[in-house]
Formats: structure tokens, sequence, C-alpha cells
């Protein structure tokens, strides 16, 4: 199985972010997952690829060229793909991938996250989307998916696109559990 993670660089957040990553990476090493994610060497991105280095996982880093030396790229990556743009670069993540989670972020990862649940409305990403929601930092994005439904922008049948998790150990679970999405999910229109 192949997870892409979406998480920030920053590495002056709080430490429950660092060890959520952390208890995550340790799950999926444990269940022979593959991760695709940034690239990065610092903040979450740097500690979920540390944690699954040094367990003997398997990770794969996706950046664009211009970032590399911006980025500060993961030093002991032995897979890490350069694309020419962001654009190739998100089109990447999601190519192959059997779920896609989502740690906490800034506005890069929030724009990810945000174009990847589009794909899906649009029925171009079947996969799962798993949102860790530690120390409920994803709440107003919550609020605001369903304000989105409440006011007829989204249908009700598009709250399954998404599952929030609160914990590392409920992500495997939420992904086991997603429901099924299919191509024609193009066709709910937000009224019906």
């Amino acid at each position: 199985m192949k997870i892409c993670v979406y998480c920030a660089s920053s590495a002056k957040i709080d430490k429950s972010y660092f060890n959520a990553a952390e208890k995550l990476a340790e799950i999926f090493v444990k269940n022979r997952i593959e991760v695709i994610y940034g690239g990065g060497g610092t903040g979450l991105m740097g500690r979920l690829a540390d944690t699954v280095l040094k367990h003997g996982g398997k990770i794969k880093g996706i950046m664009p060229r211009f970032m590399y030396e911006v980025e500060l790229a993961h030093k002991g990556l032995t897979d890490l793909e350069f694309t020419e743009t962001m654009h190739e670069r998100k089109a990447r993540f999601l190519e192959d991938v059997d779920a896609l989670v989502a740690l906490p972020g800034g506005s890069g990862t929030l724009e990810e996250l945000l174009e990847a649940i589009t794909l899906k409305r649009l029925g171009c990403f079947t996969k799962p989307i798993v949102i860790l929601n530690t120390n409920d930092f994803y709440a107003p994005l919550r609020d605001m998916l369903k304000k989105c439904v409440e006011e007829n922008f989204m249908n009700q049948k598009h709250l399954k696109m998404w599952e929030f998790v609160n914990f590392p150990e409920e992500v495997l679970p939420a992904i086991s559990n997603s429901v099924m999405w299919g191509e024609d999910a193009i066709f709910f229109a937000a009224n019906k």
C-alpha cells in the first residue's frame, strides 16, 4: 500500500504535532506502507521521513527543482523525485497511491488538501482522504466544509469524501472503512 502524506515544513510548531507525525510514521512502517510526501527535511515532513527511515520503512519525496535549495530536501532519502512545477508535484503525489492523509500545515498543505478534495468531488481522484485533526487543528476547515453543504454549495454526499480523525491510530481504520467513491461523483449536483 502507498499513502501520500501532506504536512508542514515549519519547525516552529507545538511538540504534539511532531509526536503525532512520528506515531503515524511508526504505524505506517509496522504495516509496510510506503509513504509519498513533499521531500522536505524540516518540520513535520522531516520528522515523518526521519521516523520512517529510522524504522526501515520506505519513503519517497517529490519536490520541484526550484524548491530544492529553498526547502532543504531531506538528505537521507534514497528516493527523491524532482518535478519542474508545483502543479506537476501535486499530480505526482496522487498517482498510484491508495490513500491520502493530511497532517496539520500551512497554506501549502491546505492548498494541496483542498485540491485533492476538489479532484475527488469531480471523480478524478477516488481514493480515501483522511485528515488528522491533531489538537483540533482542522476544526475550522471541518466547520467550513459542513457550511458549504448547509448552504447548498455542496451535496450532503460530499461529506463522505473525507474522514476527520483525532489520533494517528485512527488513520488506517478510517482508510479501511472509507466510503467507495467513483468517477460518477461529478454528477452529484450541489442542490440535489
